[in-house]
């Protein structure tokens, strides 16, 4: 950043300075954290009326703060110290609109100090936001610096799973069996879905642990409809059975793991009789929403194939193309390995460029495959150039196809814990999407899991018809 400054021996009455600035969403969240002011009305989030809409509302003070950008920046600029500020709020700025903020000199005193008229404009109409006068000690000493550098703010939000529960939203809820939901995560994370009207459960398993799991979390189950399923009548195996036969039936469209392996949730889904076996292998998918990416990332297999082989790859490959696209995301993949050449000796950069091949063949449809890729120049574009990769995958990848599940399961965790992303997690292969939670997820987390399903779900409907 280049900063230049006009000492009080430059400036003249008359001269004026501006800057225009968008007002985002991420700009309310910063404002607050730094501020303190927690008020609703201005977090973008806060339906404080109940009308269904944010009310978005910028704050007084950060609509003000633009006034002390241009004076501490450009007019007088670096080195000006505030003395005296009157401001006059006139009207409401929100996330979403461009201001101009606009100072001129009016007045030079011979003790150093000047002051200025200020104001604050929403161009689009014309608004007159905030006015008022600046009065401020002006440097003395020239400052001319182009090294100036400020850190980068990330905010952890998840706006792109946000959006995708707003998408969900505006489709039939979808009936979900929930198999051996008798804990408070599970149980819990369906009855919000329900209250959020992204699924209808369907609840498979123990009634009585189930009821005494509703008890605890203080909520009531007399609308939702109970499967029993004693676990001294077959176990948890028994309860995924049935949940298989609702989908059969045609009463489910998704399935949810509830307080139970995932061994016993898949095993019955892979009968050959009773299962939801379709033709391609059951494959996992996470689906991150990574702060500061700007879209979702997934990562698979990190949850059910080992070591997956080729044959294996093509599944995984296809099923998250198919995912992606249901999801309304460009699909591009980025087949991972240690490196980004063919190398013998490393099979998964020789299964990355089979893939390659293969998609550019037609064998695998619907997204752009490349590989190998190292993880750096899969996501980063400066990476990709510095390694003289080029087309529509290197440094853009929101597909990552992990070379096995050691791999996988650790990229998603360091994602979670370490870049604090939000994961929905899902396996696609079966006849309907199933929703895979760990006990540790959040509830945004589940919530999010709900409405990908939802979304699958609906794609493949109306691809089938």
């Amino acid at each position: 950043m280049h900063l230049v400054n006009r000492t009080f021996a430059e400036l003249s009455v008359g001269e004026t300075a501006e800057l225009r600035r968008l007002v985002t969403p991420d700009d309310l969240y910063v404002f607050a954290a730094a501020s303190g002011n927690y008020n609703p009305m201005h977090l973008p989030s806060a339906d404080v009326d109940g009308d269904g809409r944010p009310e978005n509302i910028a704050p007084g003070m950060f609509v003000a703060s633009l006034i002390s950008a241009v004076l501490g920046t450009l007019l007088p600029g670096p080195g000006t110290l505030y003395l005296r500020q009157v401001t006059d709020f006139h009207d409401r700025a929100r996330a979403g609109d461009e201001l101009l903020c606009r100072v001129r000199m009016v007045e030079k005193s011979e003790d150093g100090t000047v002051t200025l008229d200020t104001e604050v404009t929403r161009p689009a109409d014309g608004a007159l936001i905030v006015s008022g006068t600046a009065r401020v000690l002006a440097p003395q000493e020239k400052y001319d610096r182009d090294d100036i550098e400020i850190p980068g703010l990330l905010v952890q939000r998840h706006r792109h799973f946000e959006a995708l529960v707003e998408r969900a939203k505006a489709l039939a809820p979808l009936p979900v069996a929930v198999v051996c939901p008798d804990d408070g995560n599970s149980l819990g994370g369906a009855l919000r879905a329900a209250k959020e009207g992204l699924i209808v459960p369907l609840l498979v398993g123990d009634e009585t642990a189930i009821r005494e799991a509703g008890a605890a979390l203080g909520s009531d189950l007399s609308g939702f409809e109970i499967i029993g399923m004693p676990r001294d009548q077959g176990g948890d195996q028994a309860a995924a059975a049935a949940a298989c036969r609702l989908v059969h039936e045609g009463r489910a469209g998704a399935v949810m793991k509830g307080h139970l392996h995932t061994d016993d949730l898949l095993k019955p889904m892979l009968d050959k009789s009773g299962g939801l076996r379709v033709g391609r292998r059951f494959t996992h998918v996470f689906v991150m929403d990574v702060p500061g990416r700007p879209e979702p990332v997934m990562v698979t297999d990190a949850a059910i194939n080992i070591a997956p082989d080729l044959a294996t790859k093509v599944d995984i490959t296809q099923n998250a193309i198919d995912l992606a696209l249901s999801l309304g995301i460009e699909p591009r993949v980025g087949v991972l390995s240690a490196v980004e050449t063919v190398n013998p000796a490393i099979q998964s950069s020789i299964d990355a460029a089979l893939l390659s091949k293969m998609a550019e063949r037609g064998q695998i449809s619907g997204g752009l495959v490349d590989g190998p890729l190292a993880m750096d120049n899969a996501v980063d574009l400066s990476a990709a150039r510095t390694k003289g990769l080029k087309g529509g995958v290197a440094g853009h990848a929101n597909i990552l196809v992990v070379p096995g599940i050691d791999a996988g399961n650790m990229l998603a965790k360091q994602l979670s814990f370490v870049s604090h992303a939000e994961g929905a997690g899902l396996v696609l292969g079966a006849r309907v999407p199933v929703i895979l939670n760990s006990r540790s997820d959040s509830p945004m987390s589940r919530l999010a899991s709900c409405a990908v399903a939802s979304l699958h779900h609906a794609f493949a409907g109306e691809r089938n018809r």
